[in-house]
């Protein structure tokens, strides 16, 4: 896909940080401070077993997603965007002393999503909400 773009080397849990979202509009992280960029984490009341296996089987019922990597505590996705192949990179980090799922969700290529990546964890929200 001409669309799809490289997957960024900078994805990841560093310190108990996502990535830092790029200056550009196409970006919603948990753990940013900037009013265009935050969202707030995901809050889960079960296990946290249980709240990543939710968020799992949520992602893998989105069209066009693939995960890429997962373990205990970090989940990475991929969506494609039905038109043009658009790929987005979403992650989503358990913190465990918290009691939140920390997300981050960014469009590879351009500028502007049209609110896409937030829309998309809203609607992963209302969803993991309903358990």
């Amino acid at each position: 896909m001409i669309f799809a773009g490289k997957r960024p080397h900078n994805l990841g849990v560093r310190d108990g940080k996502l990535a830092s979202c790029p200056n550009s509009p196409n970006c919603v992280s948990s753990q940013s401070t900037d009013a265009i960029h935050q969202i707030a984490p995901l809050t889960f009341h079960t296990s946290p077993e249980q709240a990543i296996a939710h968020l799992k089987s949520i992602v893998q019922s989105l069209p066009r997603t693939t995960i890429i990597s997962e373990s205990q505590d970090y989940l990475y996705a991929e969506f494609k965007s039905a038109l043009m192949g658009f790929v987005d990179d979403v992650e989503f980090f358990l913190d465990r002393n918290a009691n939140v799922i920390q997300v981050r969700s960014a469009s590879r290529l351009g500028q502007s999503d049209l609110g896409v990546n937030r829309q998309r964890i809203e609607t992963i929200r209302d969803k993991f909400n309903e358990l």
